[in-house]
């Protein structure tokens, strides 16, 4: 296929991505206000599930097809990019205001459980035991996630709400055009690369893991210039938590999950990402673009100590 039809799907994939995400968060938000859903709530929960499905597709297909090598390096590596660049670049753009909720426990419980993965993976392999451990936090994450939507609904904005049924369509179609516009833009960025002669492992380690992010990355930038924080901030926490908690756990229900050696420093960096955020966001509730500015210098150090 030639280099120009690939530029081509590559212009056509991010135009997919951007008005997926547009679509996406219009539709989020307005399922959040008819039903009284706090925005974090669904930041946490159908958007970072639905911008998650490109790793949970590769993950959970890699352990049934047998290659569960893949399934570690891919969660872990979309974990740090999340965190990193997607925050980083996002809180570059525009400066994010954190809930207090966040601070105090879901960027916590990310962090506890990424030490949870590494404690269950020093034994090198995450087990059935360690899976069934997965999927019940995962479980009482979810009832958390339900107690707080009863205790602190959004209030009704009559005025600005939009019928059920056109949010449902919007976030339908949009989260069809992000996972589409993910798999068409890394196939045409893989395909740029390889006839520019690039190696497998530069792919692997940039493009595709950048691509299986880009819907976190079109979905958190779009919520955050739209005034949507708590999507913007609640994507990227809960894709981290349901990467984990349910990605692994699941693909680990189907097959052990081989965790290599390498990977522990990978945890270590994925745990003080989380760590960095807290820290970065703590004083003011905020996330500067200063320190955006010091997420993407301390992604930019990671890559070279890896490539």
């Amino acid at each position: 296929m030639s280099i120009v039809l690939q530029v081509l799907l590559l212009i056509v994939g991010f135009a997919m991505l951007i008005k997926g995400a547009d679509f996406f968060v219009d539709g989020s938000s307005g399922i959040a206000r008819k039903f009284g859903i706090p925005q974090l709530v669904i930041g946490l929960t159908i958007v970072a599930m639905g911008t998650s499905a490109p790793e949970a597709a590769v993950s959970i297909a890699a352990a049934l097809k047998g290659n569960a090598d893949i399934t570690i390096g891919n969660i872990v590596g979309s974990n740090i990019l999340n965190v990193l660049i997607i925050l980083g670049l996002t809180s570059v753009i525009c400066p994010l205001a954190l809930a207090r909720s966040t601070m105090r426990f879901e960027i916590p419980f990310m962090i506890g459980i990424s030490i949870l993965l590494l404690v269950q993976g020093l034994d090198g392999t995450i087990s059935l035991i360690d899976g069934v451990i997965l999927i019940a936090a995962f479980v009482a994450y979810l009832v958390y996630l339900f107690w707080m939507s009863q205790k602190n609904p959004e209030p009704e904005e009559e005025s600005a709400q939009m019928p059920l049924w056109k949010a449902l369509c919007l976030a339908a179609v949009g989260l069809v055009l992000i996972v589409l516009g993910s798999n068409v833009t890394v196939d045409a960025a893989t395909a740029i690369a390889k006839f520019f002669g690039l190696s497998d492992r530069f792919i692997g380690l940039t493009i595709v893991a950048l691509g299986t992010s880009l819907p976190e990355l079109f979905t958190s930038v779009t919520a955050a210039r739209k005034g949507n924080a708590d999507i913007a901030i609640g994507n990227i926490v809960g894709s981290n938590i349901f990467n984990i908690l349910f990605v692994v756990g699941l693909s680990s229900l189907i097959i052990p999950i081989p965790f290599a050696l390498a990977f522990r420093t990978d945890m270590l960096v994925a745990i003080g990402a989380g760590a960095l955020l807290l820290l970065c966001s703590i004083k003011k509730h905020t996330l500067g673009r200063w320190a955006g500015a010091l997420m993407l210098c301390c992604y930019a150090v990671y890559f070279c100590t890896i490539v």
